[in-house]
């Protein structure tokens, strides 16, 4: 009997280690522009904010820190909140 590994039902995201596919691409070319740069010109900012990238789409659970505070800022800054004293 042959068991194939598929995503459930083939519509999940394609994953690859902590990261969804398209931001381990973007990563991976981030991480190499941000080499180029530290080792021509001695700048580190792009590698700083290649690493912060990394950590901000970490993916736990089908849910990312990023996403986490995008849905913090929402909900305590962007929406209206209702409240019914009593």
């Amino acid at each position: 009997m042959t068991q194939y590994l598929y995503p459930q039902n083939l519509k999940a995201t394609a994953n690859l280690w902590l990261w969804s596919l398209k931001d381990f691409c973007i990563l991976g070319i981030a991480a190499l522009l941000s080499v180029v740069i530290l080792v021509q010109l001695r700048i580190i900012v792009p590698a700083a904010v290649t690493l912060c990238y990394g950590f901000l789409t970490i993916r736990m659970d089908d849910t990312t820190v990023l996403d986490f505070i995008r849905y913090a800022v929402r909900y305590f800054i962007s929406t209206q909140q209702e409240y019914h004293w009593r």
